[in-house]
C-alpha cells in the first residue's frame, strides 16, 4: 500500500493557512507525523481520513484520488481521532458490534470478529462491562478496536497517548507496532517518545510545512556534536538557557544538571558532549531549521 501527497494545501476562512504545499510518500508500516501543537498535523489527518477537503493539491491512496473515490478510500480506512467518544451505556462488545455493522462487516461474522478484535487490544475480559466504566487507557484501546474491526489497510491515529500514564502509553505503542505488520499506520503526535519507539519513517511539520522527511536516525545525525550535559549553580540557569536550548533539568540540591542543545556552547562552563537522541534532534532541528523553539515545559510533558 502507498499514499502519495502532492502539493497539498489547506486555507480556512479568514485566510488562515493550516497546510502549505505538502509533498509526502508513505509506505506500509508505521509512519510518524511529528510537530508542535498548531503545526497542521490534525488538519492533515482530517484530509487523509476524508473528513475535510484540501484547498489545493492531490492525495492518492493506492492510486485512488480521495476527492474522486471517497467511498472507495473509506472502505480501506480506520481512524482514531484525538477526541474519541463512545456510547457509555453500551458494553465494549455492543459498541464494537455497532461500529462493525456501520462499516459493512457481515452479520454472521460480527460476533467472531468482535471477540477477536477485543482480544487483540486486550479487552476481551472487559467485553461485557459498560464503556462508561472503562479507564482512559481502556477507552483508547477500544478506540483502536473500533478503527480496525473492519480490517482496514490504512489506520490514522491522532494524538493517541495524550493523557495516558507511562504504562498505558507503552502498552499502546506496542499494540500499534503489532497492528502495523500488515498495513500503513500514520501516527500523528507532539510526543517525541511515541515516534522514537515505533516509527521507521517520519515527517516533521512546523507552521503548516514539512521541514523534515526521512528516517529517525538521519534526523538524529543532524544533532551530532550539538548536545551537552553541564552541572551549574541554580543562579546560572538563565545564562545557559539564554544561549542554548534546555532539554532536561535535574535538581541536585544547590546545583542543576542540564542536558542542552545548540550550535554554540555557553562560555565559562564545563560542558560534556553526549550522544543525541530523537528528542535532542527534534529540539535542535525545530530551532535551527524551522525557526521554532519548543518550550521546555511542553517537552517535559511530551517525553514523560
Amino acid at each position: 500500500m502507498q499514499i502519495e501527497i502532492r502539493g497539498l494545501s489547506k486555507t480556512y476562512k479568514g485566510g488562515v493557512q493550516a497546510l502549505q504545499n505538502i509533498d509526502l510518500q508513505i509506505h506500509s508500516g508505521m509512519f510518524g507525523l511529528l510537530g508542535p501543537n498548531g503545526a497542521g498535523k490534525s488538519t492533515l489527518m482530517k484530509i487523509l481520513s476524508t473528513l475535510e477537503e484540501p484547498s489545493t493539491g492531490q492525495v492518492l491512496i493506492d492510486g485512488h484520488d480521495i476527492r474522486k473515490h471517497r467511498q472507495k478510500v473509506r472502505q480501506s480506512l480506520g481512524y482514531l481521532p484525538q477526541f474519541f467518544g463512545v456510547y457509555p451505556q453500551l458494553t465494549g462488545a455492543e459498541f464494537l458490534a455497532y461500529i462493525a455493522r456501520i462499516n459493512g462487516v457481515a452479520g454472521k461474522n460480527i460476533d467472531k470478529i468482535v471477540l477477536e478484535t477485543l482480544q487483540r487490544v486486550g479487552l476481551a475480559e472487559a467485553r461485557d462491562r459498560k464503556a462508561k466504566t472503562y479507564s482512559g487507557g481502556m477507552l483508547r484501546r477500544l478506540g483502536i478496536a473500533q478503527a480496525v474491526v473492519h480490517q482496514p489497510r490504512l489506520l490514522i491515529v491522532d494524538e493517541p497517548t495524550t493523557g495516558l500514564d507511562p504504562e498505558e502509553r507503552i502498552r499502546f505503542r506496542n499494540l500499534l507496532s503489532d497492528i502495523s505488520r500488515d498495513k500503513i499506520i500514520i501516527l500523528s503526535t507532539h510526543i517525541v517518545g511515541d515516534i522514537s519507539s515505533t516509527c521507521e519513517d517520519l515527517a516533521v511539520l512546523a507552521k503548516g510545512q514539512v521541514v523534515y522527511n526521512g528516517r529517525p536516525d538521519t534526523l538524529i545525525s543532524h544533532a551530532d556534536g550539538k548536545v551537552w550535559q553541564v552541572q551549574i549553580d541554580e543562579a546560572d540557569f538563565s545564562k545557559v538557557a539564554d544561549k542554548m536550548q534546555v532539554i532536561s533539568t535535574i535538581n541536585l540540591g544547590s546545583q542543576l544538571l542540564l542536558r542542552v542543545v545548540g550550535d554554540e556552547r555557553a562560555n565559562g562552563y564545563k560542558m560534556e558532549p553526549v550522544a543525541p537522541n530523537l528528542e535532542d534532534a527534534y529540539m535542535y532541528y525545530m530551532e535551527s531549521v524551522a525557526g521554532e523553539r519548543v518550550d521546555e515545559d511542553k517537552l517535559a510533558e511530551a517525553t514523560a
